[in-house]
């Protein structure tokens, strides 16, 4: 049980399930906890009663009126002064005793709509420098490519129904072996730009038709008209190959008389050709 003496005569609430008794006196208050000792507040209620009715009867007798009950309906209950308070129970319910068990977690609800993009927002500060890194593995050295041939012919040639490849008899120079001598044709092996020159020997009182090809391709010629004597013709160029490309000299069909003179003895036809620069190397 709590008592509570309070100088106010208004109504106090206890925010725990409890009893209010306020007295028509001021300077007395008591709360009391229904839930816990609700046959002791009672016991207390009919004490303080019992109280103020012999205090009644003690003050008529002293005063020599004649005792009459309060509560009789014919006639109107006296009012008495009396030091003692009367009290009202006021029976209040905590609400939060009455709560029932905590429920399951519902269902995830949809999700909402996406909202706009905000604005890029301003560049953040530059990082703090790292620390140097360490260096690195050696690298694989520099590779230099090389291509070159010189090839030559002593024995003459002279046209007929078809056209002719010049076949070279002679090695002087054939690095790699990228020139077949068989076929007479330069293979390229190494993409790049080449240099390629062509010597021949005229035969007098005949032309000399020659072209120097790139696959199948005539690139440029060599030419000389009839003539009472013999000289010496030269043509050159360079030429950008890539890999399996062939170069070769051809012989013009006999729709004219044309020849290359030579002799079993000294060369008088000269085929060369080197790389100037790799394409990996540009």
């Amino acid at each position: 049980m709590q008592i509570r003496t309070h100088m106010n005569p208004e109504k106090t609430r206890d925010p725990q399930n409890t009893t209010e008794m306020a007295g028509t006196f001021p300077g007395l208050f008591v709360s009391v906890s229904v839930s816990a000792c609700l046959p002791a507040c009672l016991s207390v209620c009919l004490s303080v009663c019992l109280s103020v009715c012999l205090s009644n009867i003690s003050s008529c007798e002293s005063s020599g009126t004649e005792c009459r009950r309060c509560c009789d309906p014919a006639e109107e209950a006296p009012q008495y002064a009396s030091p003692y308070p009367q009290y009202n129970i006021v029976p209040q319910i905590n609400i939060t005793i009455l709560k029932g068990e905590k429920g399951d977690i519902g269902e995830r609800g949809l999700y909402g709509k996406t909202g706009k993009s905000g604005q890029t927002g301003p560049r953040g500060p530059h990082g703090v420098k790292g620390n140097k890194g360490s260096i690195g593995s050696p690298g694989e050295p520099c590779k230099s490519y090389y291509a070159a041939f010189s090839v030559g012919r002593k024995k003459a040639l002279h046209s007929n129904d078809y056209y002719q490849t010049m076949i070279f008899d002679t090695e002087f120079v054939n690095l790699y072996g990228h020139f077949n001598m068989f076929t007479g044709k330069f293979f390229c092996y190494v993409p790049g730009i080449y240099f390629f020159s062509l010597n021949a020997h005229t035969w007098n009182q005949k032309e000399t038709y020659l072209h120097m090809m790139k696959n199948e391709q005539e690139m440029a010629i060599l030419y000389t008209q009839p003539s009472d004597r013999s000289i010496m013709q030269s043509q050159s160029l360079m030429l950008e190959l890539e890999r399996d490309d062939q170069v070769w000299i051809r012989l013009y069909k006999g729709e004219r008389e044309n020849a290359v003179f030579s002799d079993d003895f000294d060369t008088y036809i000269t085929f060369s050709g080197y790389l100037i620069q790799a394409k990996s190397e540009g």
